[in-house]
This record gives C-alpha cells, structure tokens and sequence, in this order.
C-alpha cells in the first residue's frame, strides 16, 4: 500500500486519471493474490497437503500482470493524432508488480522497485524537459465554409516554423457554415505566442486552437 501510495501521488499530483487510490488498491491486490497462492497449502486439512494440494505461484503471477492490462487499457485513450495515458498504464502495471514481488516476500526488491519507479516518473521527467527545446504542437483553425479558405496562408506560417509539418483530420458540420482542419508540428515554447498572433491575423481564419501536447 504504500509504494503503491507513492507512484500514485505522483501521478495524482500531475492530474493523471488513475491515481492515488487506484495505484494503491492495484498494489494491494497483487499483494493478497501472490499471498493467498503462496498460501493455498494452509486451506486444507494438513494430512491432505502431500497427496492432492500443488502450488504454483507463477502461474497467479501471469494473471496478475494479464488482468492489469485490461485496467491499464482503460486509461489509454486517442485524441487527434495523440495517445495520452501510456506513462499512467505503465505506472499502473509497474504498481502491480511491486505488489505481486511483496506478495511474495521479495520486500528489499520491491522497496528497490518503488524507488526506481518514482526516480522514473519524477526525475527524469524534468530531465527530459530540460533536453527538449521544442514541444509538439498540435493545431486546428476554422474558417467560413462559402468564403476564400485561408489554407495556403495557415500552412505557410506553419512550415515557416517546422518544414516537416503534417496535415491531420478535415472536419465540415452539416450544421455549421465552418470548415476546420488540425495540424501536427513541432515549435519552441517561446514561439506559440507569436504564431498565435499571426494566425489571428489571418483575415479568414474565424477560430483556431493551439494545444501542446507531452510526448
């Protein structure tokens, strides 16, 4: 409970789906499981155990770890051309095996686990903050469905700042006069202002939304 305590204020602290109390029931429950598979020998009558009863806590670890994929699935969703939640899955998953490792009496290693874990989800995240200069970016504008389309013009200022620029999803409503489509580049943080002040002054672009996403 506690290290599952740990990994999941982390994520709870970053606004993360599954958090403190979910990282702590998935700790837990791995825990009882390898302790209740370890145990079996002692539901029984014990002059029975040679003759009938074969443990094998292997085999309820692999069940562990299968059934937390479901759980770790529903927290993994796709919007545009990202997948968000991959780092909650496997913190979720590593919570899991840090339960089952206890459940098993392995307490140093998985007290080692908590740590690397935390080290991962912490740390090295303001490491890898610091070595990335640019943020990808992912863009979609609006423009009015009968009037000029200001195509060409948004995809200019866009290339003039990641000549790898990649066109997404083309939206047009049967009940709105709008035309929208998204945009996926990469730009410095110290840029999106300005591109925002540019796309703004597009005559024909009537909305336009900027959103950064983590890698």
């Amino acid at each position: 409970m506690i290290a599952g305590g740990l990994i999941g204020f982390e994520r709870e602290w970053r606004g993360r789906s599954a958090g403190f109390r979910t990282h702590i029931l998935v700790s837990l429950a791995a825990c009882l499981l390898m302790q209740a598979s370890l145990r079996q020998t002692e539901w029984f009558m014990p002059g029975l155990l040679e003759d009938w009863v074969r443990t094998d806590p292997v085999r309820m670890a692999h069940g562990i770890l299968t059934g937390i994929g479901f759980l770790c699935a529903g927290v993994i969703f796709r919007t545009g051309f990202s997948v968000h939640g991959l780092t909650t899955a496997a913190s979720l998953w590593m919570s899991s095996a840090i339960g089952t490792l206890a459940g098993a009496g392995m307490v140093a290693l998985a007290g080692l686990a908590t740590i690397t874990t935390l080290i991962v989800l912490a740390v090295l995240r303001l490491v890898s903050r610091a070595a990335t200069a640019r943020t990808v970016v992912y863009v979609t504008v609006s423009w009015r469905r009968n009037g000029p389309g200001p195509r060409q013009a948004v995809e200019a200022l866009l290339r003039s700042r990641d000549s790898s620029l990649s066109p997404g999803k083309r939206d047009l409503c049967a009940t709105s006069d709008q035309r929208r489509q998204s945009w996926r580049l990469s730009i410095s943080d110290a840029d999106l202002d300005r591109l925002a002040d540019e796309l703004a002054a597009v005559p024909e672009v009537v909305g336009f939304t900027l959103d950064p996403r983590e890698g």
